[in-house]
C-alpha cells in the first residue's frame, strides 16, 4: 500500500481554527496592561518554597503550604506554582525600580468543581516607585475593568487580607441581576516583601494584582461550570470564534 501525497485532495476547509476563550482573555488583556506601560516576564511553572511562599512573607503555618492545597513534587520542597506572583519575585530580584510588569500562565491548586480546577490562568502586575500608593492601584483597577466590561460596570472594593500585600483588597463588578461577582484581588506590597527582594522600603512602594482568567471568561461570556472550557468540546468551542 503506498502513500498518497496529493495535497489536492485535501479539503483544508474543514479545519478552520480559532483561539481558545482563555487565550482570546489572556491576549485581551495583556494587551491592555502593555498599553498601559507594563512589561511581561515570564518563569517557571515548577517552583520552591522560597521563591512560592518564603519571600512572598507567606508564613510555614499557612494553610496554602499544607499537601491538601499545594501540588508537592518531592522532598526537596518543589512544587506546582500556586500563583504566579514568585515571577514577580524574580522580576524584582533581578531589577531596580521603577518596575512595572505583569506575568501570566499556568498555577495549580488541589481544586476541582463547577468554579475551581486543579490547573488554571492567572495573570498579575506589580508596580514599583517612589510615592506609590492605594489611589494609584484604584485608578488603575477601574480603567482595567472599565475596558473588560464596559465603562456603565459598578465597582467596589472589599477589605481582605494577603501577606503579600498590605492593605489587601478584593474588587467586585455587579452583574445584570444586581449580584456582586469577585474578579480580583489587590493591594499595596508588603514592606517585608519589597524588603526580601533587597529593595529599600523607606524609598519604594508599590501596589499589586491579580486576576483568574477562567473568572473573568466565564463572566464575559456566561459560561457557568468553568469545566467547559477543558472538555474539547467543538459545539461548545465555535461559539468563541
Amino acid at each position: 500500500m503506498s502513500l498518497n501525497n496529493d495535497l489536492s485532495v485535501l479539503d483544508f476547509s474543514l479545519n478552520k481554527g480559532s483561539f481558545h476563550p482563555i487565550n482570546q482573555v489572556i491576549d485581551g488583556i495583556v494587551k491592555i496592561l502593555l498599553d498601559f506601560g507594563f512589561e511581561v516576564v515570564s518563569g517557571p511553572e515548577i517552583e520552591t518554597e522560597k521563591y512560592n511562599f518564603d519571600l512572598l512573607n507567606i508564613p510555614k503555618h499557612h494553610p496554602a503550604r499544607q499537601m491538601h492545597d499545594t501540588f508537592y513534587l518531592n522532598k526537596k520542597s518543589l512544587l506546582l506554582r500556586t500563583h504566579t506572583s514568585p515571577v514577580q519575585i524574580r522580576g524584582m530580584l533581578k531589577n531596580k525600580p521603577p518596575l512595572a510588569f505583569i506575568s501570566y500562565g499556568k498555577v495549580y491548586r488541589k481544586d476541582d468543581d463547577s468554579t475551581h480546577l486543579p490547573m488554571f490562568h492567572q495573570i498579575e502586575g506589580i508596580y514599583v516607585d517612589k510615592n506609590i500608593n492605594f489611589a494609584n492601584l484604584k485608578n488603575l483597577i477601574h480603567e482595567l475593568i472599565y475596558k473588560l466590561f464596559g465603562n456603565e460596570i459598578r465597582i467596589r472594593f472589599r477589605p481582605s487580607y494577603f501577606p503579600f500585600t498590605e492593605p489587601s483588597a478584593e474588587v467586585d463588578i455587579q452583574s445584570h441581576d444586581k449580584k456582586w461577582l469577585e474578579v480580583l484581588g489587590c493591594g499595596v506590597v508588603n514592606p517585608k516583601v519589597i524588603e526580601n527582594c533587597g529593595i529599600d522600603s523607606n524609598e519604594y512602594s508599590g501596589f499589586a494584582f491579580g486576576l483568574g482568567i477562567e473568572r473573568i471568561a466565564m463572566l464575559k461570556f456566561g459560561v457557568k461550570d468553568i469545566r467547559e472550557f477543558y472538555k474539547s468540546n467543538l459545539d461548545f468551542l465555535k461559539q468563541f470564534k
